[in-house]
């Protein structure tokens, strides 16, 4: 359905109440992906969705306009849950494409451009389009090098692609319409930390651009629109950016036979008597994303991990590879886990450390032969309690 946003301005995306993955994470609320239809007396649209998305798509937009009547579509992005139908609506409209020079790259690399008439814009440059005045600012690298977003002067609404959404499948279009306010900034979190964390030097520019615009409304890509709460998540974005840390740990790990949880919780409860929030999780069972959405404002991790056939338990090397790429920094750390003849699996995990130039924290107890005895968690629970207090 069809949201209007201002005379002229709708909302005409999709929402995929179904997709569970998405850059291999954990959708469980789904998405949606947001377009946006401004009728003046050139018609333009702005993103597209999915390839599989196409006649929800175009049926919206059929309850506003002639699809066929489309004169300009901006990609602000060419990944293809933006950009998936832009080729079926150009044959459909013969639109003109808006995009910046790498963007056409992009879009040439993933379709049959032969017959596309591009319009190449940079950053400052306005393409008036009757009563209204678009204008594109590129923001690479947030999260593509081709990255930019749009923004309506008369009407005070930014387009903002990628930067700002999140991933949740709702019937609720604004910030306004929602009962549970801050549980979609923890969407926004979660988003933040497993799409664009690793480019947050990049934000406080692009927010203090942002700030320099006169805005009422902030139209994503994915979620919902930010009116009423705009300061708010401009804020949230220059502290998740920031590298600010909690007093929090966030311990991750898998286990054989109980041995390395056993090692988790005994450390878990030393942190918590001195006060430190803490979060376990067991990395089979949680989503990565969660995990990561936790980490990303933590002052201390922990991953343990068995040793298995000289290495990390298969579910944990995923879980280093997916780390690495995100590149969180200024984490205190430890690695920890349980063994049989030789231990292998906390040097796995500590190179992973060394990479992300972490502060690798290190004692004997974090290593167990087999089974912790009672006296091996009664020294697992004296560690936390000291990593806690910084004497280690």
């Amino acid at each position: 359905m069809v949201v209007k946003i201002k005379d002229g301005i709708y909302w005409s995306g999709s929402v995929d109440w179904e997709v569970r993955e998405f850059h291999g994470y954990e959708t469980s609320k789904g998405s949606s992906y947001n377009s946006y239809l401004i009728v003046d007396e050139k018609t333009v649209l702005i993103d597209s969705a999915k390839h599989y998305m196409f006649e929800e798509l175009i049926g919206g937009i059929k309850t506003v306009i002639d699809p066929r009547d489309i004169d300009y579509i901006v990609a602000n992005h060419a990944e293809k849950d933006h950009s998936g139908c832009i080729d079926k609506i150009v044959k459909l409209s013969g639109a003109k494409v808006i995009t910046n020079e790498k963007g056409k790259e992009h879009l040439e690399l993933q379709f049959n451009t032969d017959d596309w008439e591009f319009v190449i814009v940079d950053t400052g440059d306005e393409i008036n389009i009757g009563k209204r005045t678009l204008k594109f600012i590129k923001t690479p690298m947030l999260h593509w090098p081709d990255n930019m977003v749009t923004y309506c002067i008369e009407d005070k609404i930014l387009f903002s692609n990628d930067a700002f959404g999140q991933h949740v499948a709702t019937s609720e279009r604004f910030d306004y319409e929602l009962g549970n306010i801050e549980e979609i900034f923890e969407d926004a979190k979660e988003y933040f930390a497993n799409i664009l964390l690793p480019y947050k030097m990049l934000i406080p520019n692009a927010v203090n651009t942002v700030n320099d615009l006169d805005i009422e409304y902030i139209c994503p890509s994915h979620g919902i629109i930010w009116k009423e709460e705009i300061e708010k998540i401009l804020n949230k974005y220059l502290e998740w950016s920031s590298g600010g840390r909690k007093n929090k740990a966030v311990i991750a790990y898998d286990s054989m036979y109980d041995s390395t949880k056993k090692i988790a919780h005994a450390i878990g409860n030393g942190l918590l008597d001195n006060g430190v929030e803490v979060k376990i999780y067991n990395i089979s069972g949680t989503p990565l994303n969660t995990i990561i959405r936790e980490i990303l404002d933590a002052k201390y991790i922990l991953i343990g991990s068995p040793t298995l056939n000289s290495n990390v338990y298969p579910p944990v090397a995923m879980f280093l590879a997916y780390l690495e790429g995100l590149k969180p920094d200024g984490k205190i750390a430890a690695a920890f886990g349980s063994y049989g003849w030789m231990e292998m699996a906390t040097e796995v995990i500590k190179k992973s450390f060394e990479k992300l130039n972490f502060k690798i924290i290190d004692d004997e107890c974090l290593k167990c032969k087999f089974v912790p005895k009672e006296e091996h968690i009664k020294k697992c629970h004296e560690f936390g309690k000291k990593l806690s207090k910084d004497i280690l």
